[in-house]
């Protein structure tokens, strides 16, 4: 097959209106296939690929940079992101680098995680460019690797599959035939663009400005500063040198304005006062709070995740670790698609679940950028709310939502634990002691048995034998009598569960109740495609 004038000409086909060498080829496109293209190396893509390569899917990942830039971005990662890491057996080396705080913020308000059910109960202080370094890594071993100075700069969609045209570094073009295209390219994503859908949302109203920076007269210890402008928050990530973020409403900049440490400076000191000595810069950007999401982030073979699919202030840290979550959240769908396991409808589950989700997140840093705003107005409400995040149903509430530990998708309101992530309970297998989570690091689907009844359990697992070519059953017993907790409180542990690659419930049988075995043979046909006849 090769490329005339942007259209395709099989070899030995007569196009119509050809009369022999009339017909000019303008180009000679090289073609590769793949059954994957991510565009974009950042957290979400890389963490894509990851879960495709655990499936065996074929992955090419673009950037359109001519390496990793090595810029600091993003600060740190939430509970909920920090257990799918622990699903995959990959959380230590994050752990190893980063720094836990067992708190977070809303706004201004300090949110306890200490008592959130999980293993993670805190925010783990680490930089985007090093959980890039370690996607990155994790990638390698499983078999991915990333195409730097590829920008992509067309893209067409069949029945049968998706073209991408490549932009190299020394300007030709290739042609990449892919099954799915994912969009993991920023917020001004070209694939998004390329696909031609919607990001509406709300415009910008304010400006900030963010430097990592030497101080020769830091603050003692986190601070944030309030003038009548705007906010200033400093922190310090490392011995000698810190994180400046400044907020200034109601100033909003162009587009193509020049980000410089100059200006980061002026705006420290309008609204703080002084410059505290900053020196030196090391990375320096500027955001607004622009929200958008986009219509849709599924249109045929191209698909969206992260900031592709939804952009935000980063109020309370959330943005690296919806992306993530979107990954993985596509992960296995589009890995089970491929295989064709499960038909191709199974993507649309991606939006009507990670939609939602990212709605949220919009709505809650539009409300955290209203509480923060200066003014006596504000500040009345800031006294007010400070009250009530006193109350650790409160606390409750807004830690959930920004660790995302409170996502619940709609499989189903059967049993209270349906849609939500199941907890890593500790475990007894005849191997010994172990914990769940070490049960999905292979991204499978796992059908646990809990109850201890020899009945319940062969009922059980005899249902779920059409499926055993891409499903774990494991009889276990709990090493304790830990109890499985959703939004709503604390609920027995099940006697057995249906449990999606990505540890959201699909399916429960309660204790002391005959198992629905119709039930769990549609969840599995849902989640896991047909049963093999």
């Amino acid at each position: 097959m090769r490329v005339v004038r942007d259209t395709y000409q099989i070899e030995g086909y007569r196009l119509p209106g050809w009369t022999g060498h009339a017909l000019l080829v303008e180009s000679e496109r090289p073609m590769t296939k793949t059954d994957v293209v991510i565009a974009g190396a950042g957290p979400t893509g890389l963490m894509l690929a990851c879960e495709l390569r655990l499936h065996g899917v074929e992955v090419l990942v673009l950037d359109k940079l001519e390496a990793r830039s090595g810029e600091s971005r993003a600060s740190g990662l939430h509970a909920r992101t920090l257990e799918l890491l622990d699903q995959r057996g990959i959380l230590d080396p994050y752990l190893a680098e980063g720094t836990t705080v067992p708190a977070g913020l809303f706004a201004k308000q300090l949110l306890d995680f200490s008592k959130l059910e999980t293993r993670h109960p805190f925010t783990l202080t680490l930089l985007q460019n090093r959980v890039e370094v370690l996607l990155e890594q994790r990638g390698a071993e499983l078999g991915a690797s990333v195409r730097w100075s590829s920008e992509v700069v067309g893209l067409r969609q069949d029945a049968a599959g998706v073209e991408v045209d490549v932009r190299g570094p020394d300007g030709s073009v290739s042609t990449v035939r892919a099954k799915y295209v994912v969009g993991c390219d920023g917020g001004r994503s070209a694939v998004r663009k390329l696909a031609g859908i919607d990001f509406p949302g709300t415009p910008a109203t304010l400006t900030s400005w963010l430097g990592d920076v030497e101080m020769t007269d830091p603050p003692d210890g986190p601070t944030v500063l309030t003038g009548e402008s705007g906010n200033v928050s400093i922190l310090g990530y490392e011995p000698g040198w810190y994180r400046v973020f400044t907020t200034e409403y109601d100033r909003v900049t162009a587009r193509d304005e020049p980000v410089t440490f100059e200006l980061l400076r002026d705006a420290t000191v309008r609204i703080a006062g002084k410059d505290f000595g900053m020196n030196s810069p090391r990375w320096l950007s500027r955001i607004g709070d622009a929200a958008r999401l986009a219509a849709s982030f599924r249109q045929g073979r191209v698909l969206l995740a992260g900031d592709a699919a939804h952009i935000h202030f980063p109020a309370g840290g959330q943005g690296m670790s919806l992306g993530m979550q979107d990954a993985v959240n596509l992960g296995w769908k589009l890995a089970t698609v491929i295989h064709r396991h499960a038909p191709d409808d199974l993507l649309d589950s991606y939006h009507s679940e990670r939609y939602p989700v990212a709605e949220r997140v919009l709505q809650n840093t539009r409300a955290q950028i209203a509480l923060a705003r200066p003014g006596a107005h504000a500040g009345a409400l800031r006294e007010l709310f400070a009250d009530l995040v006193a109350v650790g149903e409160v606390n409750h509430l807004l830690a959930g939502m920004i660790t995302a530990l409170d996502v619940r998708y709609p499989l189903g309101e059967a049993h209270p634990l349906c849609g939500y992530r199941f907890p890593d309970l500790d475990l007894t297998v005849p191997s010994g002691d172990i914990r769940l989570f070490s049960l999905l690091h292979k991204a499978r689907p796992l059908l646990l048995n809990l109850s201890g009844d020899a009945v319940v359990s062969a009922e059980v697992t005899a249902a779920a034998k059409a499926w055993a070519d891409r499903l774990d059953v494991v009889d276990a017993r709990r090493a304790d009598r830990a109890r499985a907790a959703g939004a709503d409180g604390e609920i027995p542990s099940p006697a057995a569960v249906l449990l999606r690659p990505d540890g959201y419930t699909a399916w429960v049988a309660s204790d002391g109740e005959a198992p629905d075995i119709v039930a769990l043979e549609a969840a599995l046909t849902t989640w896991a495609g047909p049963a093999d006849q």
